[in-house]
């Protein structure tokens, strides 16, 4: 992780406890251990915020009709394959979807997030 130098010392000595960090794969798992140059933190939750006019419409989408090929869900949208795959696969990375043998369904963690911002 990726610290600016002024926020070493405050994260050393326990004054910050919390950093928002935006990377284009989840990287921080809960329980994970990082190194920094102020020693090691832990990691005791991650929030995910994906962005993009298209997360709330590919997960109601993918909750509505859990094992439904990609090309059936993306045509529903009015989408292109592969641009709603590659989607797909980012908010699979987030922890938002689980693969099925056909399809995708929401993770346990992708229905509590629609939840969330389903009174936004």
């Amino acid at each position: 992780m990726l610290f600016a130098t002024d926020s070493l010392d405050g994260i050393a000595d326990g004054s910050i406890t919390v950093a928002f960090r935006r990377w284009r794969t989840a990287r921080a798992r809960p329980g994970s251990v990082h190194r920094t140059p102020a020693g090691r933190i832990g990691i005791d939750t991650v929030d995910v915020a994906p962005d993009g006019p298209w997360t709330g419409d590919v997960l109601v989408t993918i909750d509505e009709h859990p094992g439904t090929r990609a090309a059936d869900l993306a045509a529903d949208l009015g989408r292109q394959l592969l641009p709603f795959k590659r989607d797909v696969r980012e908010l699979k990375e987030l922890g938002l979807t689980e693969s099925l043998e056909v399809g995708s369904r929401l993770s346990p963690r992708g229905r509590a997030f629609l939840a969330s911002t389903a009174d936004r």
